[in-house]
Formats: C-alpha cells, sequence, structure tokens
C-alpha cells in the first residue's frame, strides 16, 4: 500500500468518464500501445497513450467509455502529447481499463 493520504489530496484528482472516438497504433512507444483519442463531452477531446495491446484490439476499444483522470498536466511520449491518464487494473503486465457498467453522459464526474 501507499502512503496515506488526505481527503483533501483525494478530492483533486479530476476522474471523469468518456469515450474512445478513435484508436491508433503507436510504433514509437518504449512498450507497446495505443495511442486514443477520448470524448470528454463539456471537458473536449483528450488524447492518451495506454499500455493496453494484450487485453485489447483497436476495433474493440471504439466507442468502449473508459474513466481517465484529466487533470494531470500534458506528458510528451515519443512524439505523442498526452492530454490525461486512462486507469486501468494491472494483473502482470495485462491493463484492464475501467469503466461505467452503463454508458453515462460523457465528462461524469467519477466519485
Amino acid at each position: 500500500m501507499k502512503e496515506t493520504i488526505t481527503f483533501e489530496d483525494f478530492t483533486k484528482i479530476d476522474l471523469r468518464v468518456g469515450t474512445i472516438i478513435e484508436v491508433n497504433d503507436f510504433p514509437e512507444a518504449k512498450n507497446p500501445a495505443y495511442q486514443l483519442t477520448i470524448d470528454f463531452g463539456n471537458l473536449g477531446i483528450k488524447k492518451s497513450s495506454a499500455q493496453i495491446t494484450t487485453l485489447y484490439k483497436k476495433e474493440d476499444l471504439l466507442n468502449k467509455q473508459i474513466v481517465a483522470n484529466v487533470n494531470f498536466p500534458k506528458k510528451q511520449i515519443a512524439k505523442f502529447m498526452s492530454d490525461c491518464l486512462v486507469m486501468g487494473a494491472v494483473n502482470g503486465k495485462d491493463v484492464m481499463l475501467l469503466s461505467p457498467e452503463t454508458n453515462v453522459v460523457n465528462g461524469s464526474v467519477v466519485s
């Protein structure tokens, strides 16, 4: 377990639901990954790199709703600028995306 944080620390994290609208291969990444374009509704369109190639095919990701942190600073990964961090459960080298059980409005807050 990591160090204990306060509730105020937790409230700084902005987790939102978005829908993946585009998926591309990312051959420049150190580890196999996809480049995702995600629609967060009123928050707009954001991009992310995700190492999820072992469990997901590109076509299976299109229109999938996911959970992501949207208030990290942008991060450059190779020649790609990531705007958000997609959330997933890590099991060895596999990452299972976190997603709502039913569709919700893009941009919905996760708390």
